[in-house]
C-alpha cells in the first residue's frame, strides 16, 4: 500500500526527505545499469545514477560529457519501471549546458521518478570530478543556473556540486549555494576530512560526501563522515569496479579451466530469480 497524503501519494522527493530526517547517514550506491541497480537494490534503498559508471556503460567512454539528457531520462525510466520504491539520486553534470536545458532536464527527471540530482558547476568539455584539468564556472553564472533549477523542481531534492580546488573559492560557494536554497552541498575531491568538517560547520544544509575507489579523497568509514558532519555519502562506482574485476577473473577462468563452465558461481537459475522478481514489480506497479 502506497503512503498517502491528502494530496496524493508521497513523491519520490518527499520519501527521500523523510529518510534524511529520520537517518544521520544516507548512503547512495552507484549503480551503471538496470541490472547493476537490481543487485545494489537488495542492499541499499538509496541509489545514484553516476556519470563515471553510465558513460562507461552506454558508450564505453570517459566521463568527459558524451551524456546526453535524453539517453539519463530514458535510464532513470528503466530503472524506476522495475525499483518502484528505492530513493534515486542522478548525476546530471552541468545540466547539459544552458540553464533552460538544465530546467527541462530537472523537471522531466522528477515526473520519471528521480528522488535529487547532482548539479555541478564545471564549464565543458568536463572531467571527472577525481581528475586533473577541471574548468570551473563563475560563480554567478553557477547560481544563475541553480536559482532556475530550484524554481522549477517540486518536491525533489537538489545537490549543489563544486568542482573548485582553490579552499577560499571553495568556501564561498558552499555558502553562497547554501544561501540560494540548495538542498544539499557536495564539494569533490576533497582530500582531507578535515577540510570536511570545517566546510560542513558553515552551512545549515547536509553536506555531501564523494566516494570512489582510486580517487583523491581519502577512503573513509561511515563513522568517521558523521564525525566530520557529512550526512550524505555517494559510492560513485563500486558496481561499475567490482564488475569489471569480476568479468576479467571470469574471463581468465574460462581459458585456464579449457572452457567449462563446471563451479560458476551465479547460474541461469539465479540470474532469472533476480530478474523474475523485478517483473514481479513491475507487474504489481501497472496494476
Amino acid at each position: 500500500m502506497s503512503m498517502q497524503h491528502n494530496q496524493g501519494p508521497v513523491s519520490a522527493g518527499e520519501r527521500l526527505r523523510e529518510s534524511m530526517g529520520k537517518a544521520d547517514l544516507v548512503s547512495f550506491i552507484g549503480v551503471y545499469d538496470v541490472f547493476s541497480a537490481t543487485v545494489a537494490a537488495r542492499h541499499f534503498d538509496s541509489l545514484f545514477v553516476s556519470g563515471f559508471g553510465f558513460a562507461a556503460s552506454h558508450y564505453g567512454l570517459p566521463d568527459v560529457g558524451f551524456i546526453t539528457w535524453t539517453d539519463i531520462v530514458a535510464f532513470v525510466q528503466r530503472l524506476r519501471t522495475v525499483l518502484p520504491t528505492h530513493h534515486l539520486l542522478v548525476d546530471i553534470d552541468d545540466g547539459y549546458c544552458d540553464p533552460e536545458v538544465a530546467c527541462h532536464v530537472v523537471s522531466v527527471l522528477e515526473s520519471a521518478g528521480a528522488s535529487a540530482v547532482v548539479l555541478e558547476d564545471q564549464r565543458r568539455p568536463r572531467r571527472c570530478g577525481h581528475f586533473e584539468g577541471k574548468q570551473i564556472m563563475e560563480i554567478e553564472e553557477y547560481l544563475a543556473k541553480l536559482k532556475a533549477v530550484l524554481a522549477v523542481r517540486r518536491d525533489m531534492l537538489v545537490i549543489a556540486r563544486t568542482d573548485s580546488s582553490d579552499l577560499d573559492d571553495i568556501a564561498r560557494r558552499v555558502s553562497a549555494f547554501a544561501d540560494a536554497g540548495a538542498d544539499a552541498v557536495l564539494v569533490d575531491g576533497l582530500k582531507s576530512l578535515d577540510t570536511v568538517r570545517d566546510l560542513s560547520k558553515r552551512i545549515d544544509r547536509p553536506f555531501c560526501f564523494n566516494q570512489i575507489a582510486g580517487g583523491k579523497s581519502p577512503a573513509c568509514t561511515q563513522s568517521e563522515l558523521r564525525d566530520a558532519g557529512v550526512a550524505l555519502v555517494i559510492y560513485s562506482t563500486p558496481c561499475l569496479f567490482a564488475a569489471q574485476a569480476a568479468i576479467d577473473d571470469a574471463m581468465a577462468t574460462l581459458k585456464d579451466k579449457d572452457g567449462t563452465l563446471a563451479g560458476s558461481r551465479i547460474g541461469v537459475s539465479e540470474c532469472t530469480r533476480v530478474l523474475n522478481d523485478n517483473l514481479a514489480r513491475r507487474d504489481r506497479r501497472s496494476s
